[in-house]
C-alpha cells in the first residue's frame, strides 16, 4: 500500500424522484380520482471515520462518487423507494476542503464521526396530493428537487500525540525504530524519510503515538528538498521532539534552521514545546555533548537531551519528559493506529509523489 494524504474528489448526491401522475380505473368505479404517489428521496452523501486506515491511496484510484437518485412514485397512492445513503470512509485525520483549499468544510479526529456533507433531493409530489375540494382531478406533479454536487480535496493529518523532526540524517529513522514498534528505513545518506512515519510508543505503563516525518532544510517552506507540506501531520501533536545531529557541523545552526521553517510553516508549530534533543552520542564523548549542550541553551534551548538511537542511552529521561506533556493516561479504546510495513509504505515506483 502506498501513502497518500492528499486527494480530490468529485461528490454527488442522488436526486429526488419525480412524482406520479395516475388516476384509478376499477370497475364500477365511476370517476375513480387521483392516486399518483409521491418520489422517493435521492441518496445523501455520508463522509464516517473508520479505524484501520492511515492513508488516502483508496481516492488515487476511485475519484467520483455519485449516490443513487430516489424512485418515481407509482400508482394506487404508491411512494417511490428512497436511495440508499453513500457513505465514504476516511482516515481519522481527514479534513474535507473546499475545491480552493480556502475552507475546512469538515474535519475528523474521532473513530465513528459521520457527516452528511451533501443532501439528497427531496421526492416530488405525486397528483393525489394535489387534490381538493375544487381540483378533483389535478394533472399537476413535481419532478423531484435536483442532486448537490461538489469537488472537494480530502487532506490527511495524521493523530499523534508526539512529534519528530529535525534536519534530514539527524537519526529520525533510527530513533523511532528504538523506541516504538515502527519499522522505518534507515540510511546512511538524506532523505532516508520520504513519507511520515508512525510508531506507538510504550513506556512506563503508558502509551503514545509518535510521528515522524521526513526532514526539513532551509527554505522547505519555499519548496526547498521535500519541502514543508508534510508538517501538516505534525499540527494535533502536544509535543514536538527535535532531533539535532551531535556529529553535525554546527548544532546551534541546525536548530535555527528547523525554528524558522517551523515559523513560515505557521499553524502554531512554533508554539508548540519542544524538547531538544542531541542525537547520535554514541559517536561523540559527553564533553562535546556537554558543550554543544551549552550553546543550544544560549541560541534559546529551554533544555537539552543527549541521546542515542542506538545505544539507547538517554532515551529513557526523554521519554519521561515526553509523558509530562500527555494526559495522565492516553485511551487506547478511542485511540486505533495501524503501521504499515515498511516494504509496503511507500511512494511508487518511480519514487515520486503525486496527489492525484
Amino acid at each position: 500500500m502506498h501513502f497518500l494524504d492528499q486527494a480530490k474528489i468529485y461528490l454527488q448526491s442522488g436526486a429526488g424522484g419525480p412524482g406520479a401522475v395516475s388516476f384509478r380505473r376499477e370497475k364500477y368505479v365511476e370517476y375513480g380520482g387521483p392516486d399518483g404517489g409521491n418520489g422517493g428521496k435521492g441518496g445523501d452523501i455520508v463522509l464516517e471515520a473508520v479505524a484501520g486506515l492511515n492513508t488516502l491511496i483508496d481516492f488515487r484510484y476511485s475519484q467520483h462518487f455519485k449516490a443513487k437518485r430516489g424512485n418515481h412514485g407509482q400508482g394506487k397512492d404508491k411512494t417511490g423507494a428512497s436511495a440508499k445513503d453513500l457513505v465514504i470512509q476516511v482516515p481519522v485525520g481527514t479534513q474535507v476542503l473546499s475545491e480552493d483549499k480556502e475552507e475546512v468544510l469538515a474535519d475528523f479526529t474521532e473513530v465513528g464521526q459521520r457527516v452528511v456533507f451533501l443532501e439528497g433531493g427531496m421526492g416530488g409530489r405525486g397528483n393525489a396530493s394535489y387534490k381538493t375540494s375544487t381540483n378533483r382531478a389535478p394533472r399537476q406533479h413535481q419532478p423531484g428537487e435536483p442532486s448537490q454536487e461538489q469537488w472537494v480535496w480530502l487532506r490527511l493529518k495524521l493523530l499523534a500525540d508526539v512529534g519528530l523532526l529535525g534536519l534530514p540524517n539527524a537519526g529520525k529513522s533510527t530513533f523511532i525504530n528504538a523506541v516504538s514498534n515502527a519499522q522505518a528505513k534507515v540510511g546512511h545518506y538524506a532523505f532516508t524519510t520520504l513519507v511520515p512515519k508512525l510508531g506507538v510508543v510504550r513506556h512506563r505503563q503508558r502509551e503514545f503515538v509518535l510521528a515522524d516525518i521526513p526532514g526539513l532544510i532551509e527554505g522547505a517552506a519555499d519548496g526547498a528538498g521535500i519541502g514543508d507540506r508534510f508538517l501538516g501531520h505534525i499540527e494535533r501533536c502536544r509535543v514536538l521532539i527535535h532531533l539535532i545531529d551531535i556529529a553535525g557541523e554546527d548544532p546551534a545552526e541546525a536548530m535555527r534552521v528547523v525554528r524558522e521553517e517551523l515559523a513560515a510553516y505557521g499553524a502554531g508549530l512554533e508554539d508548540k514545546p519542544q524538547l531538544v534533543a542531541l542525537n547520535k552520542l554514541d559517536l561523540a564523548d559527553k564533553e562535546l555533548g556537554e558543550a554543544f549542550s551549552k550553546e543550544l541553551i544560549d541560541a534559546g534551548a529551554d533544555k537539552v537531551f543527549t541521546v542515542s538511537g542506538v545505544s539507547g542511552e538517554g532515551i529513557e529521561q526523554l521519554l519521561d519528559a515526553v509523558l509530562s506533556y500527555l494526559p495522565d493516561r492516553t485511551s487506547t479504546e478511542t485511540k486505533t493506529v495501524e503501521v504499515e510495513d515498511e516494504s509496503t509504505l511507500g511512494v511508487g515506483e518511480e519514487g515520486e509523489w503525486s496527489p492525484i
